[in-house]
């Protein structure tokens, strides 16, 4: 059995690292993706994870394996593919630790995985079921998380969705606006940021985003506010927490730090989401934001998520 099981882009991040003596920009390779981090921040934190994925057999490939192998992610799901190079992302950090991307993926290794390859065994063993939109930009991975969303919903998973909007990896806006929204009515909890929030649900204010998301039948909406925290949104009401003061180095990855931390509360409470109180989500959050706070301290996506220990020693100061 698993706590959660993810599918979608396991990357390497590129990521802005400084100056070389004549000058040259650096770059650090950091293993990243989305659903990768997650599943991260989850393992970190305790949980049982995997991964359904596909990489590329080439060093990155190799690299990303043998990091998640580290972090105690199951990859029985992951795939390596000759046939096609593991998606790369550049990561451009400013003074502030604001990212610009710029993604080499045409395609990519992750946006080639199949229906048929889709290990629908480990869904079926899984808590809650994760995935985010960048798996929904083109085919065959489109129609792999299709299948693989449908199998969760058969198998009562609890199905989390992180609509995390990157223009570069779509054609149109239009198109990623459709193709988000089409697997709304799957998805038991979602997190959305406020920069992605008018594309996602086309209002432009988070009450209205919220309610247009409760309105597709997901249960509870957790909207990302940056360094404002975070507003959480259900049918029975609505919160607000707060972000943390804390000192920025990079924030690729934050976002995702704050969703395992929020998975990792819901799994252990032991109840499905729509059982929680406003009150509790709540709660969830202000977890969530302290484990982003840690991993905008420091550089790269996985390699500055928290442990369990460091979560630990934060809540006995």
């Amino acid at each position: 059995m698993f706590d959660v099981v993810a599918m979608g882009e396991a990357v390497i991040d590129f990521t802005f690292a400084g100056y070389s003596d004549s000058q040259m920009r650096l770059f650090q390779q950091n293993p990243g993706g989305a659903p990768a981090n997650v599943l991260t921040a989850l393992s970190r934190l305790g949980e049982r994870t995997a991964l359904i994925s596909k990489v590329g057999a080439d060093m990155h490939g190799m690299f990303l394996k043998e990091v998640l192998e580290k972090e105690q992610v199951n990859l029985d799901g992951l795939l390596i593919d000759g046939n096609y190079f593991t998606t790369l992302a550049f990561v451009d950090i400013d003074k502030d630790g604001e990212r610009r991307f710029s993604f080499a993926r045409k395609p990519g290794a992750d946006n080639m995985l199949r229906k048929e390859e889709v290990r629908k065994d480990l869904i079926e063993q899984a808590e809650i079921f994760h995935f985010g939109s960048v798996s929904l930009t083109g085919n065959p991975s489109r129609d792999a998380v299709i299948e693989a969303v449908r199998t969760a919903k058969a198998a009562g998973c609890t199905i989390s969705f992180d609509p995390n909007y990157r223009k570069m990896a779509w054609t149109s806006e239009e198109k990623a606006a459709r193709e988000i929204r089409s697997v709304l009515e799957y998805v038991d909890i979602v997190k959305v940021s406020d920069e992605e929030m008018e594309v996602v649900t086309g209002k432009k204010d988070k009450r209205s985003a919220g309610k247009y998301l409760l309105d597709q039948g997901i249960k509870a909406v957790f909207i990302t506010l940056g360094a404002e925290g975070a507003y959480i949104m259900t049918k029975e009401g609505e919160a607000y927490e707060p972000a943390l003061k804390c000192r920025v180095i990079d924030k690729n990855g934050a976002g995702d730090a704050f969703w395992g931390g929020v998975l990792h509360c819901i799994s252990s409470g032991g109840k499905r989401v729509g059982n929680y109180k406003i009150e509790e989500l709540s709660s969830f959050a202000a977890f969530g934001n302290q484990v982003a706070s840690l991993s905008i301290g420091r550089s790269g996506a996985i390699p500055s998520l928290p442990t369990k220990e460091e979560m630990e020693n934060v809540f006995k100061k």
